[in-house]
Order: C-alpha cells, then sequence, then structure tokens
C-alpha cells in the first residue's frame, strides 16, 4: 500500500508540510532496524514495523478512518495474536518521532491509532506531543500490562491472561475490549470491568479462528448482560489491514 503525499497542508504543520509534500512518499513496506547510542532508550525514536491508512475494524470507533502506527515488541505473547512477527523489535527500522508524526499528518487521516506489539512498553509521551501539534486525534490499543504514559484521546485496554493489566492502566481505559477464546474469558471480562471507571465501554470479541463457536454464547452473555456490546473484526470481513 502506497501513499503519496498530495501537498494538502494539516494543522499544526504549516509551511514545513508544504515543504516536504512536494517529494515525501509514503510506503507500507517491512523496515530495516537501526539503532544508534543516542536513540538505546527510545528517546527520540521508536521501532516501527509498518504505518498504514486504513479503516478502524475493531472496537467502538469501528468504521472509521485511521492511520495506525504499529510499534514493534511485545513481552504479553498471546498464542493466538494475528500479528505475532511484531514482537520483536530487532528487525524493524527505529524511526525518529518527527518522522513517524509526518507520515501520519501527510496521510491525511483524522484518527491515529498506536498499537503493536505492546505500544505501552515505551514513553510515548513525546510521539502522542508530536501527533497532537500537527492536529491529529490519537488512540491508543494496549494489553494494560504496561503505565500508560502519553496524552490520548482515547485508550482502548484488552487485558491478556498472560501478563494481567495494571489497576491504572484499567482505570484510564475508555474502552475495555476483552478478546473471548473460551467460555473462561467472559469470567475474565467481567473481573476486569470491576476495575474500569463508569464511563467505559464495554466490549466482547470473538478471537477470529474461534469465531463460530464462541460468538453464540457470547451474545447470550450480551442479551443477559447489556452494558456489554459485541465487537467483531469487521476489516478482516472487509478485506482491508
Amino acid at each position: 500500500m502506497v501513499f503519496a503525499a498530495s501537498g494538502r497542508l494539516v494543522d499544526g504543520f504549516g509551511k514545513f508540510i508544504a515543504f516536504c509534500a512536494l517529494s515525501f512518499t509514503i510506503v507500507r513496506l517491512p523496515l530495516h532496524f537501526t539503532m544508534n547510542k543516542a536513540d538505546k532508550k527510545y528517546g527520540t525514536a521508536l521501532p516501527v514495523m509498518e504505518q498504514f491508512y486504513t479503516i478502524q475494524g475493531e472496537g467502538v470507533h469501528s468504521g472509521k478512518a485511521a492511520y495506525f502506527i504499529r510499534l514493534a515488541g511485545c513481552p504479553v505473547g498471546c498464542h493466538w495474536c494475528d500479528v505475532k512477527e511484531s514482537w520483536k523489535p530487532k528487525p524493524h527500522q527505529l524511526m525518529p518521532l518527527k518522522e513517524i508524526a509526518l507520515r501520519a499528518a501527510l496521510s491525511g487521516a483524522p484518527i491515529t491509532v498506536i498499537t503493536g506489539g505492546e505500544p505501552a512498553m515505551y514513553d510515548l509521551s513525546a510521539l502522542t506531543g508530536a501527533l497532537k501539534k500537527a492536529g491529529l486525534k490519537v488512540h491508543l490499543e494496549t494489553s494494560g500490562a504496561f503505565a500508560i504514559r502519553g496524552k490520548f484521546d482515547w485508550i482502548c485496554v484488552s487485558p491478556k491472561k498472560r501478563k494481567p493489566p495494571l489497576k491504572a492502566s484499567l482505570r484510564r481505559a475508555n474502552e475495555l475490549k476483552v478478546v473471548v477464546y473460551n467460555r473462561d474469558d467472559l469470567a475474565w471480562a467481567e473481573k476486569n470491568a470491576a476495575l474500569v471507571t463508569r464511563k467505559c465501554r464495554l466490549l466482547l470479541q470473538p478471537e477470529w479462528g474461534k469465531k463460530e463457536t464462541v460468538l453464540p454464547y457470547i451474545i447470550e452473555f450480551v442479551q443477559k448482560h447489556p452494558l456489554w456490546q459485541i465487537s467483531l473484526q469487521s476489516h478482516k470481513y472487509m478485506g482491508v489491514e
């Protein structure tokens, strides 16, 4: 997937965007990992597996245009993860934060989604600051297993049993999205729901490979507990990333 900058300005970037837009092209390809001493602690750069403009397919904001920034690195290691290639950061390029933000701004997307991997294992304060200066809304998708650092417009916590979420992360969640692999995950969902705020949206999402098996009892559960709603991976039905 290739996005060529059109020269359209995004609020907050001004003349700098206009200059870069003349020749800047975004190519969605695997990126080579490079690291120097100054970046070893990810202070001015982050390991990016891929970034692309697509349609958000899950959760409360399903169906909306969004620019995804997928960071590499994840110690959670869910056996049903559909992006296992994002677990190790070494094969991926360490990209300057300014470049990440610039690419997102040039895409024309109104929303950026920082996902992974497990993006919260990094301090995202500088990246979210750069994205907000570009006039973008910033969403986060995290397991909640690490302290959330950065300013976000929306935080989706999808808790995992292998590495449970921090209570502080659950309290910051705007959306609790629990992936259901078997019936026991419904009790796991209720356990985590007891720790979020009243304003947090509650969603159950069937694991893609088990959807025919688990969806019937998710439907039954939601009917009995209507504060919950069902999230489907609509991007997979649509055939988009």
